[in-house]
Order: C-alpha cells, then sequence, then structure tokens
C-alpha cells in the first residue's frame, strides 16, 4: 500500500506510507517511525508482511502478464512507492525491451530514490514524475513527454487508490485517467479490503491513521469494482489478493482465504467498434 498522497518535506519524526511498507516487505529504507508504526499494525494484523509480499507479487504478475500476454508496450505506475526488486521497468523491459515506464509518485523521497535506482534498459525509456493521483491533468501531461497517449498504456494503480478518501471522488479520478486513454488501454488495480477480515479493520486503521502521514481508506469488493465500470475485465476479475492467479507465483507463501485483506484486477478499454 504504497502512499500516494505523501508529505512535502521529508520528516523522519512522522511514519511515511513508502517507509512502512519498505519495512513490510524487509527492506532497510525506513526509519524509527516507520517501524514502530508498521509494528503496531502487525500487533492487530500479523498478515500484513504477507500482504506486502502479495501485493508485489501481484504487480510483477500484471506487467508480466500485460506485457506478454496482451503485447503492452507503455505503462504509468502510479503511486509507485520506494524501487525494490524486480520493478515495473525490469518485469516489462524482460518480455519486451522497447517498454516505455513512467513512474508517478507524490512523495519527493521516492522519486529522488527511483531517479537514482531505476534505469531503463538501451532500447526503451524510463521515467520519473512528482504528482498527485487526483491532478490527472499534471500526470497526463508529464507521462505524454514519454509515453504516445494515442497508443495503449497500461495503468497500474497497485496500492495507492485507498490513500484517496471518498470526498475525493477517487471513482471519478480513475475515470478521468481512463477517459483519456485510447481503447486497448488497461487499468490493473491492488487495493485495500474494508470486508476481508472485518473485525480486525477498525482498529487496524486506526493504528495506522494514527501515525501515517497518510490515512487509509479501506474499501470492499463492490467499491473496488466500481473503479473497472466501463472497461471489460480479464479473468479472474476482481479477487482477493490471496486467489490473484497463484499459479504464477513462485516464491510467496500461500495465504488462506480471508486471510489478506486485498482485493486485485485487471481490465481493459474496449476496442473501438469496426
Amino acid at each position: 500500500m504504497t502512499g500516494d498522497a505523501g508529505e512535502s518535506a521529508f520528516d523522519t519524526s512522522v511514519a511515511n506510507p513508502a517507509r512502512i511498507w519498505n519495512y513490510w516487505l524487509g527492506g532497510k529504507d525506513n526509519f524509527a517511525a516507520d517501524r514502530e508504526a508498521a509494528e503496531r499494525v502487525l500487533e492487530v494484523l500479523p498478515s500484513m508482511r504477507l500482504l506486502a509480499r502479495l501485493a508485489r507479487a501481484q504487480l510483477i504478475d500484471a506487467v508480466r502478464q500485460l506485457a506478454g500476454e496482451f503485447g503492452v508496450r507503455q505503462f504509468l505506475d502510479i503511486g509507485t512507492g520506494l524501487p525494490t526488486a524486480s520493478n515495473t521497468h525490469e518485469v516489462a523491459q524482460a518480455s519486451a525491451p522497447e517498454s516505455r515506464i513512467v513512474y508517478v509518485d507524490n512523495d519527493p523521497v521516492v522519486i529522488c530514490h527511483a531517479q537514482a535506482l531505476l534505469t531503463s534498459s538501451p532500447q526503451g525509456q524510463t521515467d520519473y514524475l512528482q504528482a498527485d493521483l487526483r491532478d490527472t491533468a499534471a500526470i497526463l501531461a508529464g507521462a505524454g513527454k514519454t509515453l504516445d497517449l494515442s497508443q495503449p498504456v497500461a495503468v497500474l494503480l497497485i496500492g495507492v487508490l485507498h490513500f484517496i478518501p471518498d470526498a475525493d471522488e477517487p471513482h471519478a479520478v480513475v475515470a478521468r485517467l481512463m477517459a483519456a486513454l485510447p481503447p486497448g488501454s488497461f487499468l490493473a488495480i491492488g487495493h485495500g479490503a474494508s470486508d476481508i477480515q472485518a473485525d480486525v479493520v477498525p482498529e487496524m486503521t486506526r493504528r495506522y491513521n494514527q501515525r501515517a502521514s497518510a490515512s487509509l481508506t479501506l474499501r470492499s469488493r463492490a467499491e473496488v469494482t466500481r473503479f473497472f465500470d466501463g472497461l471489460e475485465l480479464i479473468e479472474p476479475g476482481v479477487v482477493p489478493l490471496s486467489q490473484w492467479r497463484r499459479d504464477e507465483w513462485r516464491d510467496v507463501p500461500a495465504a488462506a482465504p480471508g486471510q489478506v485483506l486485498g482485493y486485485c484486477g485487471i481490465g481493459r478499454k474496449p476496442l473501438a467498434a469496426s
């Protein structure tokens, strides 16, 4: 759950969503405040470490599927978070070296890390944009310097939409973004669930929101599915994260149904009628 609604200044005394996520993934790019916030959540929801690994596996699998099975060559990864192993451009360019990727995050520290660590293949191109998901005009303008927005683009919103509160109309944000892209474009989503382990969700959310610089708004399966309105869902549709294409995941332990509070899915913008 990498935040896109980050802070404007580097403050290590306030827990940061990207660094909390990095800690759950076993990374070292975090500080005491991040570790404390992460551990407080783990006290009531120990499966958060597994959720982080599953969400990462979903991103890798989605990019591999989109590049390999659907021939996508342009990716817009919004709310990218701190770089880790098998980043979007690495997975995409392993299938198609000419792939072009634009990373977007609101956190300047994330962008700084990305510029230092995320380098493209010689045949492809990688760029970085500091912008908020809600500012779709800025994202599209910036992405258009690297991507050909007249050709299909895969938009990746993995672990970011639950940082957009209902008051900011996240469904409308996604609709604006997809409306600007041509038929044949894709949308991949990973989103925290409010109706899985619903008995612990309020306390987990309270503990997280008390300490982190961006608050969580978890959503039900029906609310997550609404993000795909007007799109054609790709099998298996919107499913719990623990059920996503398990046969494709080599090194991630299986999760029992109902253990991991997340949903995921991929949709395609319908091709224009001939």
